[in-house]
This record gives structure tokens, sequence and C-alpha cells, in this order.
């Protein structure tokens, strides 16, 4: 499954470039996509545990830019 999702408060293309590699190191990713530009996540993961892979996705975005959220 692919979906998109807006990020907010993201402050800087390094910070979007950590959060990118670290969730495409999460087991279940197929690919996954920070964009500093447009503020947006495209997560691709496995259907069956989509919802479980988010989860760990917000939890490491916040660890690398503690103030980004992931709007669902």
């Amino acid at each position: 499954m692919k979906k998109k999702f807006k990020l907010e408060n993201l402050d800087c293309a390094n910070c979007a470039a950590k959060m990118e590699a670290a969730i495409q190191k999460l087991p279940g990713v197929n690919a996954a996509s920070v964009s500093f530009l447009t503020q947006k996540l495209t997560l691709d993961a496995d259907d069956e545990r989509f919802e479980e892979i988010l989860d760990q996705a917000v939890k490491l975005c916040r660890k690398v830019e503690p103030d980004c959220k992931i709007l669902r």
C-alpha cells in the first residue's frame, strides 16, 4: 500500500534525509520518501502491517525532529 502524508514543522532538508533513511530501514517498508520542499512523506509498505509501520515511522520522525508531525 502506498500513501502520502503531510508533514508539519519539518525544519531542514538534512532532517528530512535522516527521516527518510531511518524509515526505509523499517521491516515491511518497500519505499519511503520525505520531501523537505513539499513537506510530504510518501510511504509504501506492507498492506497487513501498514498502520503498525506508520506508527513506527511517527516515532522515528519525532526522534530526528521533535517538532515535526505526520498528519494522518
